[in-house]
């Protein structure tokens, strides 16, 4: 069985929402990050660091893209972006980023899953539901 975690923006987020494009800009810097740390440490951490390449398919049509692993250690990562009615307002929705480990995904896949989600849940100040089901809060609150 698939299993998902939530990047959800809330209240104190430092954005109310992202699209497709602006997720695959920030994994693309992420990876120029971790080139960048290579380059110190004087090996190429790029690839270890990011071991995936950024893959669309045409039904996905604006709603998904996924990543596919380019060692054997790693195949698939699904992310996604969507709504929710916000809780206590018929007005209001709550935007989130949906990260999916496919059936067949290695615990390697899981690992990246999580650092993902952490990095970009702390960049954007927000709510963190990971895959084993905890929540971490990233985001200010009184």
């Amino acid at each position: 069985m698939a299993q998902s975690a939530y990047i959800k923006f809330v209240e104190g987020s430092a954005v109310s929402s992202v699209s497709l494009e602006e997720l695959k800009a920030q994994l693309q810097h992420y990876k120029e990050q971790l080139v960048l740390t290579g380059k110190q440490l004087g090996w190429e951490y790029g690839d270890a660091g990011f071991p995936y390449s950024v893959e669309t398919k045409p039904e996905s049509e604006g709603q998904w893209f996924y990543l596919k692993g380019t060692s054997p250690l790693y195949k698939y990562i699904v992310l996604g972006v969507g709504s929710e009615a916000a809780a206590g307002s018929e007005e209001g929705k709550n935007n989130y980023v949906q990260v999916v480990l496919p059936d067949d995904c290695t615990h390697g896949d899981k690992g990246k899953g999580n650092e993902f989600c952490k990095y970009l849940a702390r960049l954007w100040k927000a709510e963190l539901h990971l895959f084993n089901g905890r929540i971490m809060f990233y985001n200010p609150r009184k």
